[in-house]
């Protein structure tokens, strides 16, 4: 999404004059949000990054929710089931997103089901409804600050529930790759389901194995 002085045909909500939404305005800037929703409890958790939408703000992405998570609620949980577009930044032969992914695993103890939607089915992904409420919600309003955009982020709700928010500053590498020597014992980890081996992986952490 673009920060500035910007919207659809110069028009806003109120009187408020603003530039076409297809012209960059100078010192305007581009976000990119990652979100996380529980399908159970209709929690929704949206990292807003400023740099690339790489593997490494991904997993990171991933590990911020997790720390939203109360400790009596991830006691209960041995699995955790993630449901995601096959996007490259984190598609199932990623090498740096699957390196990322059995560290979080490891880190968090906990055992996690990776499950892709086919390519052009991403329109099933329960996230997707999610920002399609946020896009009604925020509908010609002027994003012409960070802190406004935060604030209509924070003010949306899914299922009667205000996400939780943060902004991400770290500014990521893209393109970063692991060879084929470095990839082996992370692709031992790897439990793929023979019949969708891209789109069906489960990761053990190493604290559980036998």
């Amino acid at each position: 999404m673009k920060i500035g002085n910007l919207s659809r045909n110069g028009k806003t909500r109120g009187d408020t004059k603003a530039n076409d939404h297809d012209f960059v305005a100078a010192g305007s800037g581009t976000f990119t949000p990652f979100g996380i929703v529980d399908e159970d409890s209709g929690k929704l958790f949206i990292n807003t990054g400023s740099s690339f939408k790489t593997s490494d703000f991904i997993v990171d992405s991933l590990e911020l929710w997790w720390a939203t998570i109360p400790d009596d609620e991830a006691i209960e949980i041995d699995e955790i089931q993630i449901k995601m577009d096959n996007g490259p930044e984190s598609s199932g032969v990623r090498t740096q997103f699957l390196k990322r992914i059995v560290e979080f695993s490891d880190k968090i103890n906990k055992r996690i089901h990776l499950l892709y939607y086919p390519p052009y089915h991403s329109k099933y992904n329960p996230i997707e409804r999610c920002w399609g409420i946020l896009e009604m919600h925020w509908n010609g309003a002027l994003l012409n600050h960070v802190n406004v955009m935060i604030a209509w982020l924070k003010s949306m709700t899914w299922k009667g529930i205000h996400p939780i928010i943060n902004l991400s500053e770290i500014v990521y590498d893209k393109g970063v790759s692991l060879s084929k020597v470095e990839m082996k014992p992370i692709e031992e980890r790897l439990e793929r389901k023979p019949s969708l081996p891209k789109y069906d992986i489960r990761i053990v952490p190493v604290g559980l194995l036998v």
